[in-house]
């Protein structure tokens, strides 16, 4: 049943912003990633990152750039930056979702660490298929040092998600995703989703999500081969997740 991935439509994806149900199945997925532990994986992943801190880079008084893509309301990226602002004080923190979810007080709350971040709304196949310098864009830098993602790259397969992967290795110098595992333990919880008080979209969407998850090196084999540019990794983490990072060779 979870040998073979199968990307479905989820229903929140068909949602406005201002639907109840929507709104709510936003609240529950906060308790999906605490269930699952996404932001201390989130953690672990970005500071495992080699070579990738202020402290080494050639311009420490710049701000590092980051770009979170299916930033929803930017609630799981502010609880990690909570974590690394006393290591990374000096963040411009770029939100993309193609709903305007993040609230002013999300951005005040980023901009008491230190990080500006700045909410981008659009739709991330439209970022991935622009040239990178488009002024269209706004005031997102035509590269990031990283480029992070949660719970995303799932939604997407063929040739959407190879240009989507191609697009981060072109504007990131660093990337790293946490996503669905597709294995038969992901399976089980998704459907216990509802005893943390899930409601239906979430319950629907929950399973939908662990079939259309990666395994294995799915996502290495996505990666645009440079020559050894890159380090890749590709492994399993916690009990629900699966995760990918690229980061570049020379840091090794």
């Amino acid at each position: 049943m979870v040998a073979t991935r199968r990307v479905g439509a989820e229903t929140l994806d068909g949602l406005v912003e201002t639907d109840p149900a929507a709104q709510r199945s936003r609240r529950d997925l906060q308790r999906v990633h605490l269930a699952m532990g996404t932001r201390a994986i989130l953690l672990r992943g970005l500071r495992s990152l080699r070579e990738f801190s202020p402290l080494a880079t050639a311009r420490p008084a710049a701000r590092l750039r980051i770009l979170e893509l299916g930033a929803g309301d930017g609630s799981l990226m502010l609880g990690v930056a909570r974590e690394l602002a006393p290591a990374w004080p000096a963040v411009e923190l770029t939100l993309l979702d193609r709903q305007a979810l993040v609230g002013t007080a999300t951005v005040a709350s980023y901009a008491a660490l230190g990080w500006a971040a700045v909410p981008l709304v659009a739709d991330v196949l439209d970022w991935a298929a622009a040239p990178a310098a488009d002024s269209a864009w706004g005031a997102a830098p035509p590269r990031w040092d990283l480029i992070v993602t949660s719970l995303f790259l799932h939604h997407f397969e063929g040739k959407a998600l190879e240009g989507l992967m191609a697009a981060i290795s072109a504007r990131g110098d660093h990337f790293f995703a946490c996503e669905p595992r597709r294995a038969w333990l992901a399976l089980a919880g998704s459907h216990l989703v509802g005893a943390l008080g899930a409601n239906s979209v979430t319950r629907r969407d929950a399973v939908t999500s662990v079939h259309a998850g990666f395994r294995g090196h799915e996502l290495t084999a996505l990666w645009p081969a440079r020559g050894g540019d890159w380090w890749l990794r590709e492994f399993s983490a916690g009990a629900f997740s699966h995760c990918f990072s690229a980061e570049p060779a020379r840091a090794t």
